[in-house]
């Protein structure tokens, strides 16, 4: 039986307007459930019932509920540190080693709103913040970036970028946690972070896997590197 294209309300600002979903593509969709290999520039806080954060600028994998109790289902996972992501982030230097973790502290940065940031032990209100664990792993070099595999084990906000900076090897094209004057490689137009990877336990009691290719833009700057 063919499904009628499936609609979801998107809130930009403060205008309200429909948004079909078929315009975007549906790595899966059951009853309860959509899947979205969302696009950057797609604001994901706009989305009622998205599951979990995607930054704007970046792309892949997103889990959208059809209704309150999926939305609920799916977020306790997310809370309990069950669900497993992997993203794929081109990142400015050549990191030193060939994996890694990365542990801190992380929270609001009193100088930008906009930005999270690393607290150390013993700094003043660091006792509030909440501890993140970031793995990578290096996939491919190039002259002057390095293109990893990032494990959030916790899922702070903007946590990803914060760290990555934090490792003094900020994400290409990252205008917020970047250095000043950071080259940008070229045809790079956005931040290089991309969700590549979910698995998740649906209320079905099934074990999800999902998948999201790196998207053409993204694909095109490695071209341009190697």
């Amino acid at each position: 039986m063919k499904r009628s294209p499936v609609q979801i309300g998107i809130r930009p600002h403060k205008r309200k307007f429909k948004m079909q979903i078929s315009k975007l593509k549906i790595l899966y969709e059951d009853d309860n459930l959509l899947v979205i290999d969302k696009p950057a520039g797609v604001n994901a806080d706009d989305i009622p019932r998205r599951v979990h954060r995607l930054d704007k600028d970046t792309s892949g994998i997103l889990l959208v509920a059809k209704d309150n109790k999926t939305l609920d289902f799916l977020q306790k996972q997310f809370k309990g540190k069950k669900v497993k992501k992997k993203y794929l982030a081109l990142v400015v230097g050549n990191l030193k080693n060939k994996e890694g973790e990365v542990e801190t502290l992380l929270g609001r940065s009193p100088g930008d709103r906009k930005k999270q940031k690393v607290y150390l032990p013993g700094e003043p209100r660091s006792q509030e913040k909440r501890k993140a664990v970031t793995e990578y792993k290096v996939l491919q070099r190039f002259e002057n970036y390095t293109l990893i595999e990032v494990v959030p084990k916790t899922g702070r906000k903007h946590q990803i970028r914060t760290h990555l900076a934090y490792l003094s090897h900020p994400i290409a094209g990252d205008k917020l946690y970047g250095f000043k004057n950071q080259p940008t490689p070229k045809g790079l137009k956005r931040q290089f972070l991309h969700a590549s990877y979910l698995k998740i336990k649906l209320p079905n009691g099934e074990e999800k896997e999902f998948n999201s290719e790196l998207p053409e833009d993204l694909n095109k700057v490695l071209n341009y590197l190697k």
